[in-house]
């Protein structure tokens, strides 16, 4: 398959189907090593599309990796970070151009159905931000009154969203175990409602981020107990969209995407996912809390049955949606780099040479350029050292401990074990320079930086 490039003319602009997981770890497919559930409809899915093994989340936290995703920036370059909570006056800022406003002007139908978390009062929700329809939760499903935080938390009644308005309100496990099933239904319906034009459908599950529920109809049957539930269930949702698009006739003329914003929650133990042998997890800038699962499927457009290992990211997602769209680039700076040809199996194309690690506020951690990686000396969490929870109470994971500055060589070392940073002082430099730019251009909160050309948040107005 290597040097594949397709052949086939593509007649009208395709459908996007967008599959965005939450907390979904490296090794939680079949395909990445999971063990004990399968996940055989992604295993498919993979089968006949490509299937991404360097494809990088942007930051390793909710809010901020789903803003790069629909933005194609740094969360950070526009103002974002962390996991916004109830109530929080700061979210996507509305003057930003998403996937979802960039493809309408196209005349695509855009929907969404599942977790949207980029600000949860009106003027940031789905409908402010180019999509005709919304059905889902505003954040995770975990800021409700059940927290074990909630006496000093004080989470407000979390409640089903349609369209602007608060619907069901979801107060108990048994409720949360119709996430899964209802966002399927409703993505299901918006592909038979807009067969026969171009659409854009986003699924951020919320699932399985914790607290894990799963439906009766999936309750108990993997070996790997409520957290392989809940992934069987997961598969079955990407089962029934594939099989709503080619019931309609429109699956080779769809782009289907499947991939996660962060590595797995690891303190939470069997209700967590699997790294899959990277280094520590979600919260944190080295792999195991970045680098994600990707498979991408167009009949005759990707090639069936590939890997790349080329490095990408979520920030390239929008790029490449709009020159396959035809949609104009946002008016905006952005970080993202198309990657059409790399998609269509020319792997003599690198689009993507360089990453940055921006974690908390606005925390340089490390900088990437090909597979070296350079970490800078930095607190942060660790899960490591600390025996994780059970029953879906987490264990500790310290958030300050003192990480020392190392250079990994991820050719050779993907778990980022070896610090070979006195043996490689080129290459430090090199990687220096790309930190320097990053600072002068995004700033940096661990030099008290400043970046040029960072722009605000969203601010509620009333």
């Amino acid at each position: 398959m290597v040097g594949f490039q397709s052949t086939k003319p593509v007649a009208k602009s395709p459908n996007i189907v967008l599959f965005f997981i939450d907390d979904l770890g490296y090794g939680d497919l079949s395909v990445t090593g999971a063990l004990g559930y399968q996940t055989p409809n992604l295993d498919k899915l993979a089968a006949e599309g490509t299937r991404f093994t360097n494809f990088m989340a942007a930051q390793a936290v909710c809010s901020a990796s789903r803003a790069a995703l629909m933005t194609g920036c740094y969360p950070n370059r526009i103002g974002i970070s962390g996991a916004f909570g109830p109530g929080s006056k700061v979210g996507l800022n509305p003057k930003e151009e998403t996937i979802a406003e960039l493809v309408k002007a196209r005349g695509y139908a855009t929907g969404i159905f599942g977790k949207w978390h980029l600000g949860s009062e009106q003027e940031f929700l789905p409908l402010q931000q180019g999509f005709d329809e919304y059905f889902g939760v505003p954040y995770s499903h975990d800021m409700w009154p059940l927290h074990p935080w909630q006496e000093r938390a004080k989470y407000p009644p979390l409640h089903w969203i349609e369209g602007n308005k608060p619907g069901k309100e979801i107060k108990n496990l048994e409720d949360a175990s119709e996430l899964t099933p209802k966002i399927t239904e409703r993505a299901v319906s918006f592909i038979r409602k807009n067969k026969n034009k171009p659409f854009f459908l986003y699924i951020p599950h919320p699932l399985p981020h914790v607290p894990l529920a799963a439906s009766q109809r999936f309750r108990g049957k993997s070996e790997r107990g409520i957290f392989g539930d809940v992934l069987m269930e997961l598969d079955w949702s990407v089962g029934e969209v594939m099989k709503e698009l080619k019931s309609q006739g429109i699956d080779e003329n769809t782009l289907v995407i499947f991939t996660s914003d962060n590595g797995p929650w690891l303190n939470y133990g069997d209700h967590a996912g699997s790294s899959g042998g990277f280094r520590e997890g979600k919260g944190t800038s080295f792999e195991g809390g970045q680098r994600e699962p990707c498979i991408i499927r167009w009949p005759g457009v990707v090639p069936a049955g590939k890997v790349s290992n080329k490095l990408l990211s979520t920030l390239d997602v929008l790029p490449t949606i709009a020159r396959l769209t035809g949609a104009s680039l946002p008016k905006e700076k952005i970080d993202g780099i198309d990657f059409t040809d790399l998609l269509k199996g020319d792997e003599t194309k690198t689009p993507r040479k360089q990453l940055l690690y921006y974690y908390r506020k606005n925390n340089l951690e490390a900088v990437r350029k090909h597979n070296w990686k350079l970490v800078f000396a930095h607190p942060g969490r660790t899960y490591e050292g600390s025996a994780p929870g059970t029953n879906g109470q987490p264990g500790p994971s310290p958030e300050d401990h003192a990480f020392p500055k190392a250079l990994y060589d991820l050719t050779r070392d993907p778990g980022e074990r070896y610090n070979v940073l006195d043996q490689y002082p080129a290459i430090v430099a090199d990687l220096e320079k790309i930190a320097e730019n990053a600072r002068e251009d995004l700033g940096d909160d661990l030099q008290q930086r400043t970046g040029k050309n960072v722009r605000p948040a969203g601010q509620v107005t009333r």
